[in-house]
């Protein structure tokens, strides 16, 4: 499968149930030094907070460290922008795994440095995607 890009972000559709999409996601963002630092269940949060029922959904917050410094060395309102959230939800027979764009998100602050570091966030979380899509 390959790596879509939407208006706002990068995403693949994957043929997995959602509890095994969000571990895949998580260990493929791991292995391209993520961590998560939140884990949004929308879901449970729809449900609690407002008694609706919504489909499978999670938001991972994820931060790799070394390029969150050089961003926030180059420009400290970056952090307004971060972490890179990952969204996890079911469509359909699938799940689709989707991804902020760094550098539509970058566009916000024009800075040279930025735009080095969110092509090299991108590049990472393309690869992210399509270690989840196998």
């Amino acid at each position: 499968m390959s790596v879509e890009q939407t208006s706002v972000g990068i995403r693949v559709r994957v043929a997995l149930p959602h509890p095994e999409a969000v571990e895949r996601t998580v260990a493929a963002l791991k292995c391209e030094g993520f961590g998560v630092l939140t884990t949004i269940d929308v879901r449970q949060t729809l449900r609690e907070k407002l008694g609706e029922e919504y489909r499978p959904y999670v938001i991972l917050g994820a931060c790799n460290p070394p390029l969150a410094h050089r961003a926030l060395s180059a420009v400290p309102e970056v952090g307004l922008l971060l972490p890179c959230n990952v969204v996890v939800y079911e469509e359909g027979d699938g799940c689709v795994v989707s991804a902020m764009d760094p550098t539509a998100a970058m566009q916000l602050l024009p800075n040279a440095e930025l735009e080095a570091v969110a092509k090299e966030a991108r590049s990472k979380l393309e690869r992210v995607l399509q270690q989840v899509a196998g």
